[in-house]
């Protein structure tokens, strides 16, 4: 009877063995991840995205504690710079959560605002086109000649660039 009594200890044993095994081997190590282990909290929407008019863009890096540098590059369309592309610098930058906002240097007299928001896009994979998109309010203010501000304000939708394929290493077969 003692040796009856051992085996569903034995077969407990074993159900816990093969638990933790499968758990072990359900674990992918090569499977990408939209942040590295060391990145601050918001880092995956690093990158860069679309701006106002092909070839123009804006590219944000998130920092710790949500604080986000980047710059908008861009054509300009004043008389005395049009067609020249033009990066301005963020003055000011933060991201809580996936609420986004920034706030460009002037430069020739122009500066942008945003207001919004981080979303999950149309892209179906980390590093698609557009996996993620920047959804909210622009606002574009030029200063005039006479110093003379004027502002306009427009819903905007900026797509994340898709990122250059990582190669991996040929296995044998």
């Amino acid at each position: 009877m003692k040796s009856i009594s051992r085996f569903p200890c034995l077969v407990c044993a074993f159900l816990a063995l093969l638990a933790s095994s499968a758990a072990l081997f359900a674990q992918d190590p090569g499977a990408p991840s939209d942040a590295k282990p060391d990145s601050p909290p918001g880092a995956q929407y690093s990158g860069m995205y679309t701006f106002l008019q092909e070839g123009e863009f804006v590219q944000i890096t998130v920092e710790d504690e949500g604080h986000v540098t980047g710059f908008v590059s861009r054509y300009g369309d004043q008389e005395s710079d049009r067609g020249a592309f033009l990066d301005q610098f963020f003055k000011s930058g933060k991201l809580d959560a996936d609420k986004l906002e920034f706030v460009t240097e002037t430069v020739h007299g122009v500066w942008y605002g945003f207001k919004g928001a981080v979303e999950r896009g149309e892209g179906k994979n980390p590093g698609d086109e557009a996996y993620y998109v920047l959804k909210g309010r622009l606002t574009e203010s030029v200063t005039d000649a006479n110093k003379k501000v004027t502002t306009r304000s427009r819903a905007v939708t900026f797509k994340a660039f898709p990122q250059e394929a990582t190669a991996r290493p040929a296995t044998r077969e």
